[in-house]
Formats: C-alpha cells, sequence, structure tokens
C-alpha cells in the first residue's frame, strides 16, 4: 500500500491536507482506473455527508470525473451504505463517498466503490494512488466527449423503501429515540423509522456544517443515554456522521455495542435458521463476553484483524451472512455490501418488537467483559519485537494464567503510531487496570 489510502480511503484535514486539487486528481484517477474497460460513457455515483468542506470537495471531485468524459451523478447527502445500494440498483459503474466518518468536522474523506458496491481493494488503490503521481499522462476527451454532472437526490427513496422492505413487518408500537449526529442520517433515519410505523422523536438532527459528531451520535452516547430515560424511550439508537455504524441504548440508558448488537440480531437469525453456516465474524477486539455467549448459544465464531474490510473479506470468502465490530459497524451480506447503520437499527428493533422484551432483557444473552487499554510508548523500529521477546511473553502468560480463562491479554501494535497497544479484559477491574499498566510499563521500558 501507498501512504495516501488508509484503511478506509483517503482522509485528512480538509483544504490543509485533503485539497480540492488533490480531490480533483482523485476524481481523474479514480474515474479511469474503475472504469477504463466500460464500452460507453461511465457514470459514477456521488454522495458527502454534512460537513461544511463537503460541497467543496464534491465540486473539485467532480469536475475530475467530468476531465475523464465520465458522468457524475450526484445525490447529496445520504448515507455510506446508500451508496453501495444504489451503485448496485441503478446500474452504475463506481462510486465515491466524501464523509470522515466519526472523526470531527475538520477532517473530511474520500472513498471509493466499484460496480458492485464493494469498498476497493488494496491492489487497486494502489493503481490510483500510482497514476495520481502521473495524470498529466491521461489522455483528455474535448468537446462532446468531456463528461456531464447531473442531481439526482430523490434516488434516495430507493434506499429507504429497500430497507423498509428487508423487515417482515412494520415497527409499529415501538418508542424510539434516534440520535443522528448532525450528520447523513439526519434526514433518512426518521423517513425509514417513520415509514415502517415506529413512534419516534429525533435529536442531533440539525447540521450546519459544524455540528456534525459533535458531543453527539454513536462517539458520544451520554446524551442519548440520558435523553432515553427522561422521555421514557423504548430504544435510543445513535448513528455516526455517515451511518455506516450505530450503537443502541436500553430503556434504562445503558449503552448497548455492536457485539451486543450483534448477539441478539445473531441469536435470532440461527433461531429462525438464517444464520448462514451457523456463523458469525468478528474481530480480535471484540469482548470476550461474546466469544463466551456464542460457545454458549452454539454459534461458531470467526475472529478477524481489526477492520470492517478484513470482517467483510471472511465474510465473502467462507459465504458467511453476519459479521462486525464492536464499534457498530455491523455487516449483514444479504442486504448490503457495506456496514449500515440503519440496516443494523431496523433489524435490532424488529427482534425488539418480535421479542416483546425490553432491550435490557435481550442484551442479557451476552455478559460484558470490563475491557482497559493501554498505549505502551516505543519506538517504530522495535514496535514488533514483543512477540519475540522472552520476558514480555513470560508477563503476558502469568496475567492469563491468572484468569483462569476468564479473561485475557490482546497486544498489538499501532498500524500509524510508534505505539503497542495493550488490551486487557477479565471479571475483575482491579485486577485488568493493574496488569494492563504492569505490561504496557513493561513493554514500553524494554523496547524504547
Amino acid at each position: 500500500m501507498g501512504n495516501l489510502f488508509g484503511t478506509d480511503g483517503v482522509r485528512g484535514v480538509a483544504n490543509l491536507e485533503l485539497t480540492g486539487s488533490l480531490a480533483f486528481h482523485l476524481g481523474q484517477a479514480g474515474a479511469y482506473v474503475l472504469t477504463k474497460e466500460t464500452h460507453r460513457q461511465p457514470k459514477i455515483l456521488v454522495a458527502r455527508d454534512t460537513r461544511i468542506s463537503g460541497l467543496m470537495l464534491e465540486s473539485a471531485l467532480v469536475a475530475g470525473i467530468c476531465s475523464m468524459g465520465a458522468k457524475a451523478i450526484c445525490i447529496g447527502v445520504v448515507p455510506t451504505p446508500a451508496v453501495a445500494f444504489l451503485i448496485r440498483e441503478l446500474g452504475l459503474d463506481a462510486g465515491v463517498m466524501i464523509s470522515a466518518s466519526h472523526n470531527p468536522v475538520e477532517f473530511n474523506g474520500i472513498k471509493f466503490f466499484n460496480n458492485a458496491g464493494y469498498k476497493l481493494r488494496d491492489e487497486l488503490e494502489d493503481e490510483i494512488e500510482e497514476l495520481l503521481q502521473n495524470t498529466e499522462s491521461l489522455a483528455l476527451p474535448t468537446g462532446a466527449e468531456i463528461g456531464t454532472w447531473e442531481i439526482k437526490e430523490d434516488v434516495i427513496n430507493l434506499y429507504v423503501d429497500y430497507l423498509c422492505d428487508t423487515l417482515p413487518s412494520d415497527l409499529g408500537g415501538l418508542r424510539v429515540l434516534l440520535d443522528c449526529a448532525n450528520g447523513a442520517a439526519s434526514k433518512v433515519a426518521p423517513m425509514v423509522l417513520k415509514k415502517l410505523g415506529a413512534e419516534i422523536e429525533v435529536i442531533h438532527n440539525k447540521p450546519n456544517g459544524l455540528n456534525i459528531n459533535q458531543k453527539c451520535g454513536s462517539t458520544h452516547m451520554g446524551d442519548l443515554s440520558r435523553q432515553v430515560v427522561g422521555r421514557k424511550m423504548q430504544v435510543g439508537i445513535a448513528f455516526d456522521g455517515d451511518a455506516d455504524r450505530c450503537l443502541a441504548v436500553d430503556e434504562l440508558g445503558n449503552i448497548v455495542d455492536g457485539d451486543q448488537i450483534m448477539s441478539i440480531v445473531g441469536l435470532d437469525m440461527k433461531n429462525d435458521d438464517k444464520l448462514a453456516n451457523n456463523t458469525i465474524v468478528a474481530t480480535v477486539m471484540s469482548n470476550l463476553g461474546f466469544k463466551i455467549m456464542c460457545e454458549e448459544q452454539c454459534i461458531n465464531l470467526e475472529c478477524t484483524p481489526v477492520g470492517d474490510r478484513y470482517v467483510l473479506e471472511n465474510m465473502l470468502a467462507n459465504q458467511y451472512n453476519l459479521g462486525g465490530e464492536q464499534s457498530g459497524h455491523v455487516i449483514f451480506l444479504d442486504y448490503n455490501t457495506t456496514g449500515d447503520g440503519l440496516l443494523t437499527a431496523i433489524q435490532l428493533l424488529y427482534v425488539v418488537k418480535k421479542t416483546g422484551k425490553k432491550l435490557s432483557e435481550l442484551t442479557s444473552v451476552m455478559k460484558l467483559y470490563p475491557q482497559v487499554l493501554r498505549n505502551a510508548k516505543v519506538t517504530n523500529e522495535k514496535k514488533y519485537y514483543y512477540k519475540e521477546d522472552e520476558e514480555i511473553q513470560n508477563l503476558i502468560s502469568q496475567a492469563e494464567a491468572e484468569f483462569c480463562g476468564k479473561g485475557r491479554v490482546l497486544i498489538r501494535p499501532s498500524g500509524t503510531e510508534p505505539l503497542v497497544r495493550v488490551m486487557i479484559e477479565g471479571e475483575n477491574q482491579n485486577a485488568i487496570d493493574a496488569w494492563a499498566n504492569k505490561i504496557s510499563e513493561f513493554i514500553e521500558k524494554k523496547l524504547s
């Protein structure tokens, strides 16, 4: 991989790192790489979240797309998973989402999708990045061959209808509070829940370009928790800025994370014989309680490295249909090719209505083990040495022996910083705090 594309597209501070010039050249390179085998005018979907920098970057990106002779179809502010769905639904050649997801407003990002609605493989990202170094070599069309720009915001209704059709019944009778993070879900989430008959109230759904993810949404759950209790709602749902993930809050104000959501929905799918190969895919960062729940319910659990792309790769390779992350990025592969916060929300709400149980009761299927994370500052050259260091490995073994199968130690180097991350979970908070401090300090001493 080059240095431009990260784990989820190109991201940076808008107008400083992610400039209009870079967006223009990404539009050119992306249009060329993703549509070079198309024997007609290529059509590329373009969408964005609510950030103030979105229109600036969209204009530059679309100019780059049109300069390659492609047609840009701009659909305005929509969730990232709507892009993945609409590419397939409209038979388009590629798609682009302009968003930095859960990051603060000063950041923005550009992520590409292929004609099947999947995020790009490493090789294609590498090809785009390589071409960025030499865009002057591209042959540019002139006259009637120059690309065009179409605004088509009404297509979001196709996504709304599709989501509603994934449920066998409506959500009438449920009282739900939605936190839209002042982001991409602000308009579409209330549309979906109202169409499904839920009684809803909505907060943080007045984006002004600057307030996306600002003390709201799935990264700041405090306000939603308080208001669910205060307004006597049955369930609270929080999205992130581009609505590709969601977390929930039960009627008592307790946060329900992605592991718990997958436990509830996965068990329901298993009981209905809809869980493909009786397997859920999660990452190594999933809570130990999720692993134990799967064992107790006779569900197979596949673990991947951290990152939704690895979850998706495993699902595709093995024909599984449910997977995700603790962060609430859940993939229902029967319905969409990426994590979809709105889809996750309504699937969870359907189980609440179907069972007639409170969300707090449904979450009891999984015991949530306390987790603690510490960062050990090390040199970049040595951040992988912990694997071979005998003293470090012995200390890890001592901790796990003390946990007697009711806890674990997970060590992993940071992909971007000179850090080794130490994650420990177990039944006793004081014990895991002590071991996390001890191990991280020892790694820092040995490898810095």
